[in-house]
Parts: structure tokens; sequence; C-alpha cells
């Protein structure tokens, strides 16, 4: 994209539609009379005198408590430089949607028309009683080291200047990756940092705290090293003067053998020779923006083993401060900490330092246009669009906030705090949360039968990480261990079988006279039982059925109903089921949907529907969920005639016949069971009036898997499935292109299914 088209489609994108990007929304009602007497007079008196009477309630009758202040004068905008505060304020309302985006945090953006450092402070203390925390941004050095320190010492909410602090976070959790990368230890390096303000003092105060050592860094301004013998050294550059070199020693001398090259300055002034002077395995780390010192591409083809960070989103290692911000204040408003301190900010280093050693989720993959980010020399910190972020750093920051003295609310209940984290963004995980923490109780061993499938490895290292499994792959086993060294996962405890190599004749031997035994009526001679087995979902069958396995997962198919026949042919179904389902759970914002049959039956008999709503029910009741069932269709209560419609409603009868005091209903259409008022005014009998319906039931499968999956598609929906119903021990079959994340939930199905077995 042009300069020019850029600018045009930045200026319209302000523009359009009501200018700017955020808005003041209410978040109670205020349709009635009534709504309007409570929200103000003479409603509104009662918790002025709560307050009033215990300040501390504000944080429970207003939303000080999620209200941030991000606060400029304009004097140093992005790299726009002092265009006063009418001018940066499209990057203050930037900023705040930023942080409702990422960690759900209110802000209102303020801009102040001062240089006057007094002013400033003045301004900012007598606000304190509306915010719940202050976020300095874009004032230039050195006024913005003695507003930030003032406030802090002045006021009982966390104040941080973020172009400090941010860079400084991210790039200390690079730098400590990197280094473990390369192995090399922080107190022995020589870094040299070229450029000094506001962002280049914290960067090196936080390198310093983690280790670097001040007389093995050498600070750079426009005017040469920061020295001793300088005479015009402003701010706080005189704590970085360092007199182990030369005072006229130049950037290029300085960075001879020099281990790291941290850039906050100008674009274009680091030559592919300064970098190839630097010690092996250098890390240069050119964060001026839009033009870093080196570009990316001049800097990887000077050294072929250099680890490269730059603050540009389209190359790898962006030192973003969207990776700090939003969850530092999370974790420091939800503990109602006085101060962000070095505690907090170093909890915040280190949460992102283990989080970008972990598996990559695929929906970060798919927006970075990659196959497999993983740890390595192009991936030394998280992507922003990392969803574990809110749910890693803010909790780190909570508890260091909590340990050092400063909260003064704190958690006790640290996974109601973390679904509490995942709700604030829509991902409401909940149940997910108590069946992996069920499974985390009594992990169980699982062999995955498509494990030459890097989805499927990713998901055995998090199940092994997370100890909800013991995983067992099964596959080649040059072919398993090349992926896991080429992707740097790490499964040492996980045994990998191939079903077709020579050791495992013995057990081909075995499991092929069981499935003689149990087939020889049904068309297999023991010839044909033994080479059977040498497929890997037979194979991964017969390890549950012979109890080497507990549960198994199958590979990922188009053919869903071909790929059971194995389970179904050697663990077969639970006593008393003719037939087995398959059922999705939907996270949906009213909380799980339960739909069946999904996965199998085609076009299921009235019976088969009856026992599909038993077994659903069943499964609905293991996750303490009291099953609200709707059988659906294109009719109401007999308002149509056709077969499905008499099919649901012979099978409703039935079930209320069978199940007196299970909640069930239908034949309906699918709004239905949800529009509680609509109901309510037309079929006032239905046992669904008392509240919505949670699990759903379909008359065939076409009708079941389009809605399933435009549900999912559209609504943006998390899911976990297929669930497979009615067999005697778990197994479950990946349908083609389940997530690692979508692995993982249903090895933690498996698991609670295997300990109830």
């Amino acid at each position: 994209m042009s300069k020019q088209n850029l600018k045009e489609e930045a200026l319209h994108y302000h523009a359009k539609g009501r200018p700017g990007k955020i808005e003041v929304i209410p978040t109670k009602e205020y349709a009635t009379q009534k709504d309007l007497s409570l929200a103000y007079s003479p409603g509104v008196a009662d918790p002025c005198m709560a307050i009033f009477e215990n300040p501390e309630d504000v944080y429970k009758y207003t939303a000080k408590g999620n209200l941030v202040a991000v606060i400029s004068n304009g004097t140093a905008v992005l790299g726009l430089g002092d265009i006063g505060p009418a001018a940066g304020k499209p990057v203050m309302e930037g900023k705040g949607l930023l942080f409702k985006i990422y960690a759900d945090i209110d802000v209102f953006d303020i801009e102040l028309n001062t240089k006057d450092v007094d002013e400033f402070v003045r301004t900012v203390k007598i606000l304190e009683p509306t915010f719940g925390g202050v976020n300095l941004e874009d004032i230039s050095a050195p006024e913005c080291f003695e507003i930030e320190e003032r406030l802090k010492a002045e006021l009982n909410i966390p104040v941080m200047h973020d172009d400090q602090h941010g860079t400084a976070i991210i790039s200390s959790a690079a730098l400590l990756n990197a280094l473990e990368l390369i192995d090399k230890d922080i107190s022995t390096i020589k870094i040299i940092i070229n450029g000094a303000g506001a962002a280049a003092i914290s960067c090196t105060r936080l390198y310093n705290a983690l280790g670097a050592d001040k007389k093995n860094m050498f600070m750079f301004d426009s005017k040469g090293l920061i020295h001793p013998s300088r005479t015009n050294l402003d701010g706080k550059k005189i704590e970085f003067a360092n007199d182990n070199m030369p005072a006229e020693t130049t950037l290029a001398e300085a960075l001879v053998n020099a281990d790291v090259f941290i850039g906050l300055s100008k674009g274009n002034i680091l030559s592919q020779d300064m970098v190839k002077s630097m010690a092996r395995d250098a890390i240069v780390f050119a964060m001026a923006n839009p033009t870093p010192e080196i570009s990316y591409e001049e800097a990887t083809e000077a050294r072929k083993d250099i680890i490269m960070a730059t603050g540009r989103s389209d190359y790898p290692n962006q030192v973003n401060n969207v990776l700090g911000f939003p969850y530092i204040f999370r974790g420091a408003l939800d503990v109602r900490s006085k101060v962000i301190n070095e505690e907090m900010k170093l909890a915040a280093v280190r949460a992102l330092a283990d989080l970008a050693k972990k598996p990559v989720p695929d929906s970060v993959n798919l927006a970075y246009g990659e196959t497999n980010l993983s740890f390595g020399r192009t991936y030394i910190i998280p992507k922003p669009v990392d969803p574990r972020l809110l749910t890693t750093v803010a909790p780190a920051v909570a508890r260091a906030a909590i340990e050092s003295g400063v909260a003064k609310f704190p958690i006790s209940d640290w996974e109601a705090y973390d679904t509490q984290l995942s709700k604030r963004l829509g991902l409401d995980n909940s149940l997910k949360k108590v069946i992996t923490n069920k499974a985390k109780l009594n992990p169980k061993r699982v062999v995955f039968a498509d494990a030459e499938n890097l989805a499927v490895l990713k998901a055995a290292q998090e199940v092994q990480d997370e100890k909800i499994a013991t995983p067992i792959l099964l596959g080649n086993v040059a072919k398993i261990t090349k992926l896991l060294e080429d992707n740097f996962i790490d499964l040492p405890y996980a045994e990998i079988i191939d079903s077709r190599s020579i050791e495992q004749e013995e057990r081909l031997a075995k499991f092929g006279a069981i499935f003689y035994e149990k087939r020889k009526r049904k068309g297999y001679n023991h010839f044909e039982a033994t080479q059977l087995m040498r497929n890997r979902n037979y194979f991964g069958a017969m390890m549950v059925e012979t109890g080497e396995a507990d549960a198994m997962i199958g590979g990922m198919t188009r053919n869903y109903p071909e790929t059971i026949r194995p389970a179904l042919q050697i663990i077969g179904q639970q006593e008393g089921v003719k037939k087995v389902s398959g059922m999705y759970i939907l996270m949906s914002r009213f909380g799980p949907l339960f739909l069946a049959d999904t996965t199998v039956n085609f076009n299921p008999t009235v019976d088969e529907i009856v026992e599909i709503t038993e077994l659903a029910a069943k499964e609905v009741e293991k996750f303490n969920i009291k099953p609200r069932i709707a059988l659906l269709t294109y009719s109401n209560f007999g308002s149509a005639n056709g077969d499905d419609a008499i099919k649901m409603q012979k099978a409703v009868a039935i079930l209320k016949d069978k199940h007196p005091n299970m909640v069930v209903d239908g034949e309906m259409q699918a709004h239905l069971p949800f529009d509680i008022e609509l109901l309510k005014e037309n079929h006032p009998f239905s046992d669904l009036v008392d509240g919505r319906a949670n699990t759903l039931i379909f008359p065939n499968l076409s009708s079941s898997n389009i809605a399933y999956n435009i549900v999912k598609e559209i609504a943006n929906i998390d899911k976990i499935g297929p669930i497979l119903l009615g067999m005697k021990k778990p197994v479950h079959v990946l349908q083609l292109g389940s997530t690692v994340r979508e692995i993982v939930d249903m090895v933690a199905i498996a698991v609670v299914e295997a300990q109830g077995k």
C-alpha cells in the first residue's frame, strides 16, 4: 500500500460514521422511568451515601475500578514529536481502544494543554477520585521522568508511563529468551544502547534489574557516548555514564564484539559492517519506528546467526507495547494496587518470556499466515493476538502486587480469577475449566492414532505439560521424531509406536488373535485380522480394549462414520445401547449448548431419537448441568405435518413417559427454546417456559450438521467435540481441521470419561 493510499484510508477510518474510535455506553437498564430514577435522582443518593460512609465502596458502586485515564500533553507523539495535545488525541483514543479490546478496561483519554510539570501533576492529582489507574503517554523527556515519579509518590492508584516501561518490559522478555537460545549469561554480555530518551533509560534500568552489569552497558545519544567526562548530560543520562570506554568512542567502535544492540533512536544508523563486527549470535533489537536502525533484510543478510527484533508487525519478533500495558493494568486494577512497582514489571517480563516457549495456538498461526510458529530465533516473544496473554500476564502481575504488599484487594481463588478474565473478552470457558481440572485430578494414558500430524503433536505436548494425560503416539517413529525436533516439541515421556514395524510383530499377533475371536463369524479370517491391526485406528482401539491405554483420540478425517468402525468392532457400545451418536458443545454467550446427533446417524428412527436424547442427557449431567432438552424441527407442537415433525412428536411422548422428571419438549422450531417470552405467550404448557434449553436434538444428520457449522462460523463460537456417545470405553475421532486447542479439549473429555469407566 502506498503512503498516499494509507493516508487516505487512515483519515477515512477515523472520520467515518461516529468520528473517533471510542464511545461511552450504558451498562445498566435505562428504558423506563423507574430505571432512570434508579440511575439518577432519587435512587443515586443511596450509593453516594454508601461511598461517603465507606470510601472503598466506590469500587463497588462505580466504574472506577475498571477505568484508566490515558493522559498526554502531546509533546512526544509516536515519531511525530511535539505536535500538541489536540493532534495527539487520535493516538490516545487508539490507546483506549487497545485497552478495551485486549483487557476489557474502559478509558477516558485526557489531553492536557500544558508543558508545565507542576501544572500537569496538579491536574492529574485532582482527577484521582475518578480513575482506578493512570497511563501516561507521549510526554517528552526529561519531563516525563519527573511527572511519573511525582504522581507515583502522590497518588494511591497505579501510574505508569508506558513509553518508558512498555518497551522495557517487552524487550526484556525478548532479551531473556534470545540469551537462552544462544546460551549466554546476561551478567557477562556487552550491551550497546543507541538512544537515551525515556524508553532507553527504562530499558537499561530493567536489564540491570534482570542481571545485566552496568559496567558492560554503553549508552549513546545524538552527541556520542554517555561518559562521565561529558558536561552536557541532562535528565537521567548520568545514571548510565560509563568510563570503561574512552569518551570519544564511536558507535561503530563500541559495537565490535558486542553481544547486544538496543536501538531506540532513529532509522538507518546501523550498517551491515557494524552488525558483522558484533560477537557470535548477535542480538539486534532495532526498535525505531517506523524505520528501524537497520532493516530486517539488511541485518539478516549481514549474518545468519543474528537474532533480530523490530517495532514493526511485518517482521518477526515485534517489540509491541500492547503485549504489556493492557494486562499490567488489568492485574493492577483487579487487586486495587496502589502502584505498578518493579516486582510487577519483572513478573510481566517473566510471564511473557515463558509464554513464548509454549505451543502457539492455531488462531495465532492463522493470523500471521504461518503454519507453525514455535520458540526460536524468529519467535522470542508472543504475538499481540495471542488470546492467552490476558490469562497469563494479568495474574502474574496481580500475584506480584500481592506478594510485594501493594494490593488492597488480594485474590484468593486464582481459578475463579482465571475464569473471570476469560469471560471479560467473551472467552467463557468455565465448562472447559471444569473438564480440564477434573482430568488433572487423575491423568490417564491416551493413545493418539494420528501422531504424524503436527497439530496432534502440539496437543500432545500441551496435555503432557498441563498434566492432563500421558500421550502414546502412533505412527512412523522417524517421521514423528523429526517433526518433534523441527518444531521444538518436547515429549520425553511419550511412547512412540509404529504399528507397522517389525518390533510390533508380537503385539500384532496378540491383537490379531483377540480381534479374530471377536469377528470370526463376521467375515474375517485369522490372517486378515492380524493384518488389520497394522492400521493405526485398529491398533489404537485394541490398546484401549486390552488396557494398554485408557482412551483413544482418532485421526482427523472427512469420513467420520467410517473412521469409528474400528472402535465399534473392537470396543463396542455400552450395554443396552443400540447405536452410538455424536455430540458437539458450543460455548455460547448463554452458556454451553449441547447439540446431538451431529456426526453419526443419517436419519434416525423414533426409537433412535429417544436413545440419542437419553445419551446426550447423561453426558450433560456429567458436567453438573441439568439438561433442558428441545427436540427441533420445522413445526411447533403440531403446527405442521411431515415425517420429521411426527417423528419428533412421538419421540417426545416416549421420553416423557419413560422419564417423567426429564425437562424435555418439542417438536419446535429452533428459535423457540431461546425466546422464552414468545414460548410463554404461545405455548405456556411447555416444559421449557421456565428457562432456555441447553440441549438440542435434531431430526437428522443433515439438519444438525448444517446448524452446527453455520452457528460456529457466523457467531465465531468456541466448540468442543465431536464427543462420541454410547461407547464402552472412551474413543473420539477428530474432524478435519481440528485445532490444537480443540484436540486438547477432546483429550480432557476422554480422560474424564476414562476416570468414570
